[in-house]
């Protein structure tokens, strides 16, 4: 960051002074901004045949929202940006399972590997716009495959092989891939799980398919009319004389999907190029990656911070893949991957950071972490106690960075920056071009109060279309359409979170605005209660739900589960209310505190509140996708909580 505001100044007028006025620039020039991400990461080096980038309508022809057009005139490859670092020495790619099994790809592998996987590709007849499937683990095959579809202009899409065949095909099917590339099983949670006939059963309800590629031990065959080949001969096929292919910037790169929980998940569409310079920036400005660093974000191929950890790639940094459970066979797990590996960014949860916690580990004690340098945390609120905890147990005067983004965009909104103070329980700074803003609903930005968060102006890797959305409507319905707006208001993007933007430039995310808990005509968070109430050793995770009764009548329960060996008591019921009263307020203490079996979540983690609070209040349109999400067992459950309730 200091390189590029350094870059900055050498080559514009105006002074940059510490981080608020580069982001104040970078809102104010979008087309400046831009234009010079891609001169400091040298773009134009892999831009091919393209005209130079030298105006600011070279950049940004369009400001619409939505429809905004981005370097119109340039053609490259994601696979350019990622293999330009192959002469680097050592592993670009490195995978872990959860019995330690360890594999690797130098650089140069991973360019042959790449370049393999491309000619067996365009052998099979895939191309440019065609789609490759995955139905994978987090594993380097994984991101061989997508390169080596992004190498022949097809679009990837994943997801995880926790999904059941049929929740798979729920989004893999909308867009006909022509393969479908998965593996023969993997370890979770100490168990061998095997995928062969879920595999079989997911490229059945594939009708386009031409070809199965297999990981794991697997022979050449072909089933229902569908080759099926072993990876590892799709691999080392020839890639000689294969270049990848340069595609315009807003072709196609990959099909990201929404949850799903209450209809058909959303395909959401993001270009080549929109993705790598809004990761460049994310990754390699505000996470300060490159050449020297071990890059690991514990995720999974249905969740965007899969997408997020190739980025490394991009950067020069070695990633590292985990397949397996972070807690098993204990919370210490990622801790022993992150010394063993010499991590230097290490990428989690706060549910992983609240199992350390809750297992009384000091991870900086017990392990040799002198490597790590950024801990980065996203999925949902980093409560500040857990930024503590890090500072104590982890490593003293460590930057953490929790980030806010989502699918919708690949990347964060806002997060950590190098050289920005961190406070408990903040996001440090809104991301550079990032022209986010917290909304009255009259439209009025707002600065130390709770309000809409909202985008005023296009990034890049905003979605290029939904998928199957010709006309746009469904796009603009998601994120554009408000019912705070007249016809002359000029669109901004709304991400559906409450968010505060202190005098400090910083951010405090209060949970989804959908979910709103709306007591008495004041408004509250759900990221704000659940902070408190799972900062307490007893409580496992929290859920907590504002249901509308008849005549006005408003319940809002807390749904907890416990660590072992705890009791929900009358002490314990207590203990939470005067924690939520004295540290927030006397509204926002629950009506009920009720123990759960568990807490329903969506494949990528996200707690069910909007759907499940639909279900409390006895509405019959509301119906939940078994598939999408984790334990749809624990829906019933709720129902009857919701039935057994006497207003």
């Amino acid at each position: 960051m200091d390189a590029f505001t350094r870059f900055i100044t050498s080559r514009t007028d105006r002074a940059i002074e510490g981080y608020a006025s580069l982001w104040q620039w970078s809102v104010d020039e979008p087309a400046a901004f831009w234009r010079a991400v891609w001169d400091f990461y040298d773009l134009g080096a892999i831009a091919g045949d393209s005209p130079s980038v030298a105006t600011d309508d070279d950049v940004l022809a369009d400001a619409a929202m939505p429809g905004s057009q981005w370097f119109p005139h340039v053609k490259l490859n994601y696979v350019s940006a990622v293999l330009r670092h192959r002469g680097l020495p050592g592993a670009a790619v490195v995978g872990l399972d959860e019995n330690g099994r360890r594999s690797e790809l130098t650089w140069s592998e991973l360019a042959d590997a790449t370049a393999g996987f491309a000619r067996t590709l365009t052998d099979l007849g895939v191309g440019r716009g065609d789609v490759v499937a995955a139905y994978l683990p987090d594993i380097p095959e994984a991101v061989v495959a997508f390169l080596g579809a992004a190498y022949v202009g097809a679009i990837w899409s994943g997801c995880g092989q926790d999904y059941a065949p049929e929740g798979a095909a729920g989004r893999l099917a909308q867009l006909r891939p022509k393969v479908l590339v998965s593996a023969t099983g993997y370890r979770y949670n100490g168990k061998d799980v095997d995928k062969v006939a879920d595999s079989d059963a997911l490229a059945r309800l594939l009708p386009d398919l031409v070809a199965h590629i297999v990981v794991g031990d697997s022979t050449s065959a072909s089933r229902g009319g569908v080759e099926q080949i072993p990876f590892d001969a799709a691999r080392p096929a020839d890639g000689s004389g294969l270049q990848p292919e340069p595609v315009a910037f807003d072709h196609p790169l990959w099909v990201l999907f929404s949850s799903g929980t209450t209809g058909k998940p959303k395909g959401i569409v993001h270009g080549h190029g929109g993705v790598v310079v809004e990761h460049l920036k994310a990754a390699g400005l505000h996470g300060d990656l490159g050449e020297h660093d071990v890059f690991f974000w514990q995720t999974a191929l249905s969740w965007m911070m899969w997408n997020f950890q190739v980025a490394g790639l991009l950067c020069g940094s070695r990633i590292v893949c985990y397949s397996g459970s972070a807690l098993y066979p204990d919370a210490d797990r990622l801790w022993q991957l992150v010394e063993s590996e010499g991590v230097t960014y290490f990428g989690t949860s706060p549910g992983q950071l609240q199992a350390s916690r809750k297992a009384g580990l000091v991870p900086g004690k017990e392990h040799d972490l002198a490597p790590l340098r950024i801990l980065g945390s996203t999925g949902s609120t980093l409560a500040a106690d857990l930024f503590t905890w890090v500072e104590e147990n982890v490593k003293a005067g460590m930057p953490i960075s929790s980030i806010s983004g989502g699918t919708d965009v690949v990347s964060a909104f806002a997060g950590g920056s190098t050289g920005v103070p961190v406070v408990a329980g903040e996001l440090s700074v809104r991301y550079l071009g990032v022209a986010l803003q917290s909304w009255a609903p009259d439209r009025t930005p707002l600065v130390g109060e709770v309000g809409e968060m909202v985008v005023t102006a296009p990034m890049p890797s905003m979605p290029v279309r939904f998928w199957d959305d010709p006309d746009g409507a469904r796009y603009r319905r998601a994120y554009f359409e408000h019912e705070w707006d007249s016809p002359a208001d000029r669109p901004v993007w709304r991400h559906g979170d409450w968010v505060t933007v202190t005098d400090r430039g910083s951010l405090v995310i209060h949970g989804r605005s959908d979910a709103t808990l709306n007591r008495h005509g004041i408004r509250m968070g759900s990221a704000d209660i659940y902070e408190v109430v799972e900062g307490i050793e007893e409580i496992a995770e929290a859920f907590v739900l504002g249901v509308d009764g008849p005549d006005g009548k408003y319940w809002m329960p807390l749904f907890v589960t416990l660590v072992p060996g705890a009791t929900l008591d009358d002490a314990l019921r207590g203990r939470i209310a005067s924690e939520v009263r004295s540290r927030l307020s006397p509204r926002h203490v629950p009506d009920e505190v009720i123990e759960a079996p568990g807490i329903p979540h969506t494949r990528t983690g996200k707690k069910l509140e909007v759907p499940v609070t639909g279900i409390l209040a006895g509405r019959a349109e509301v119906a939940i996708d078994p598939k999408s999400v984790d334990d749809y067992g624990l829906i019933d459950w709720y129902a009857e909580q919701g039935r057994t309730h006497r207003w």
